[in-house]
């Protein structure tokens, strides 16, 4: 019996759940023009633009959707895609309703959904530019619940899944969000479904987390791992790195793991 990802979502739009979750940042279209970068637009709702941002590499390179954490913005990622660059991997960046260029205020059963026009409007920007690489999508943090969403629903067209600091169970992120007891007079809550989902994801999985996660326990991680469908599926735990510090405790690690796992 098919399982109904979208029950339970809805109930994560609860105020107490979206003040602890996001932490949207605005910054205007003038501030976002940086060399070497696109801004992109997708409508995702009548009135609503999801505002990305393309980094690109190498037009016959390797392209990665990108969802970020919650306390990040797509030009946050100025600084990193020039590390994604020098091994020729293409970097497309979505924000989130409320955050960067984005219209609109972001909630959980908004961030899932809007997720599949974002990656419709990723294939046709790759299309415009003529980027004929293989696709891939990749999420840290926050961004794990969008990116194993599109991972279950579009096997067929990705070559691979990345996930970064993610998380596994529903029911540990509502208690660590100190938000469990919304749900104590309801059923297990399917919301996000991580756990689930990933159980259905076939294609080569890639999982990346810091041994010292403060946010978002290694044990997460581990979760994901062992629960992921994928007869390819890799693991890269880095030891000392917390939830924000991967890259400063294992950049080269980091990079020769996503490059290898993306050739």
């Amino acid at each position: 019996m098919a399982i109904n990802f979208e029950k339970g979502l809805e109930l994560y739009d609860h105020p107490e759940i979206f003040y602890r979750l996001f932490f949207p940042r605005r910054e205007s279209v003038g501030d976002s023009e940086r060399p070497k970068a696109i801004n992109y637009f997708v409508s995702v709702a009548q009135g609503i633009s999801i505002g990305c941002r393309f980094y690109p590499a190498a037009a016959g390179g390797p392209n990665i959707l990108y969802f970020h954490g919650n306390g990040e913005i797509a030009p946050d990622y100025d600084y990193i895609a020039p590390v994604y660059a020098e091994k020729g991997l293409n970097l497309f960046v979505a924000d989130y309703r409320g955050y960067g260029m984005s219209d609109g205020s972001p909630t959980c059963s908004s961030m899932i959904r809007d997720a599949h026009p974002v990656f419709r409007g990723f294939t046709a920007c790759l299309s415009e530019m003529g980027h004929s690489g293989g696709l891939y999508v990749m999420g840290r943090s926050l961004g794990s619940a969008p990116a194993i969403e599109l991972a279950h629903h579009y096997q067929r067209q990705l070559k691979g899944l990345i996930v970064e600091s993610g998380f596994a169970s529903a029911r540990n992120q509502l208690k660590r969000l100190g938000a469990l007891h919304l749900f104590d007079a309801r059923e297990e809550p399917l919301g996000f479904g991580n756990d689930l989902k990933i159980k259905e994801v076939l294609i080569p999985t890639l999982i990346i987390h810091g041994e010292r996660d403060e946010v978002i326990p290694v044990e997460e991680g581990r979760t994901l791992y062992e629960l992921s469908g994928a007869k390819e599926k890799f693991s890269l735990f880095i030891p000392n790195a917390g939830h924000n510090d991967l890259m400063m405790y294992g950049l080269d690690a980091y990079m020769k793991a996503i490059e290898g796992f993306t050739r």
